[in-house]
């Protein structure tokens, strides 16, 4: 629990319950962890929010201690000072508490249905960019185990423009576009304009999180809370009409007449949800609670679904290899229309007799002619001969049988 709030600074009883104890039917044995805690000096109430819970804060011990049991690569968050008044009374905490409280319940409700550990977030990571902004998240998520290996979250009481909500897209899409520190500027041109995930491999963001195992760059996740059910959807409408240029991907580099599938290898995957949906449901976060901008906006999924791509490389490789088969074809049929037919039989030529009366450097009257026709016809004169030949050596023959034959005649009759 220490470890908890050394992350996330401010929690409820309701937050920590489900991040850390979701097996649990109610709250209670949390609260009375709290209440121990705070018995012995290591937590403290800062506020009391709008819908009556109290908000925990460490206090300077218990920020000590839970340095001391945190890992060293876990960024632990700033303590919550206690504030007084002019009449020396506490000063509780201000408006900002509630969005504070939405942000750990986000990553509670998340956690306790299996998106990794409180280990796996952290919050207000920032994203520096060249011009002196810095973009800071609400949380990061890393849950490889559930499939998600880095995930940003913003996390939205429908109480911002949503300019606001753009320009964040737009600062972070300009963040996971920057060099890394001496990538080659034209090798990384040439592989934007081929298009793919080779690009990224010249990128700052992928020195610093995970491969996502997806096309695009690392996933961000608007959570939603607050004001109306009306309200925020019409705040996640209004987003995406206004967003799309950041999510909406790309057609394929060179892709040919009827592929469909698109490339979001330089697009940011936008997925929505709101706390309100995600605590109704009775599979919580895990549930089909998602919803991926740019689809149909009636199509609910599980997060898993909503940041796969199944109109991406998977659908283009399928379309590319219909496509290549359809021109194949194509090809076969001009190429039989253009088949030679012999003037003599009407028979198609052969493969062969095509290719040889087209390698030939010389025109000859038969070209006109298939193989067999060709055949016959040098086969004819030999032929021809033959007969010749044939019919001389039997005139030749029958005459020397008829002189024979006179001969024995003459001879008989003398005697």
């Amino acid at each position: 629990m220490l470890k908890a709030l050394g992350i996330f600074q401010r929690a409820t009883a309701e937050h920590l319950w489900r991040m850390l104890r979701p097996g649990d039917s109610h709250d209670r044995c949390t609260r009375d962890t709290l209440n121990a805690l705070k018995d012995d000096g290591k937590v403290r109430v800062e506020t009391r929010l709008e819908s009556n819970h109290q908000l925990w804060v460490l206090t300077e011990r218990g920020l000590k201690e839970a340095k001391q049991l945190l890992p060293k690569d876990v960024r632990v968050s700033l303590l919550r000072k206690l504030e007084y008044n002019d009449d020396g009374e506490p000063v509780t905490g201000d408006g900002f508490d509630e969005h504070a409280a939405a942000v750990t319940m986000t990553a509670a409700v998340l956690t306790g249905a299996g998106f990794g550990t409180p280990l796996s977030w952290q919050t207000e990571i920032g994203h520096k960019l060249p011009y002196g902004y810095t973009q800071y998240a609400d949380l990061t998520m890393r849950a490889p185990d559930a499939g998600v290996s880095a995930m940003l979250l913003e996390v939205d009481r429908v109480n911002e423009s949503v300019d606001v909500l753009v320009a964040k897209l737009r600062r972070y899409t300009e963040w996971f576009e920057l060099l890394a520190p001496k990538a080659d500027k034209d090798h990384e041109k040439a592989a934007r304009s081929y298009g793919g995930a080779t690009v990224h491999d010249f990128r700052l963001w992928s020195r610093i999180y995970p491969k996502t195992g997806r096309a695009g760059y690392v996933p961000v996740a608007f959570v939603f809370t607050g004001k109306t059910k009306v309200q925020r959807e019409s705040r996640i409408r209004r987003l995406e009409q206004a967003g799309r240029r950041y999510f909406a991907g790309k057609p394929y580099a060179g892709s040919a007449s009827g592929i469909t599938a698109v490339d979001y290898h330089q697009a940011v995957p936008v997925v929505v949800t709101e706390l309100e949906r995600i605590t109704a449901d009775a599979d919580g976060a895990a549930g089909k609670v998602w919803r991926r901008l740019g689809r149909d906006e009636d199509q609910w999924q599980t997060l898993g679904e909503a940041l796969d791509n199944p109109d991406g490389d998977r659908l283009y490789a399928v379309q590319r290899k219909e496509a290549r088969h359809r021109a194949a074809e194509r090809e076969a049929a001009q190429r039989e229309a253009q088949r030679p037919v012999c003037t003599r039989c009407g028979a198609k030529f052969t493969d062969d007799r095509w290719q040889s009366i087209r390698q030939s450097s010389w025109r000859s009257e038969r070209d006109d002619l298939c193989g067999p026709c060709v055949k016959q016809a040098a086969d004819r004169p030999k032929a021809e001969r033959a007969a010749r030949r044939q019919a001389e050596e039997t005139a030749a023959r029958e005459a020397a049988e008829a002189q024979a034959k006179k001969n024995r005649g003459l001879f008989k009759r003398r005697r």
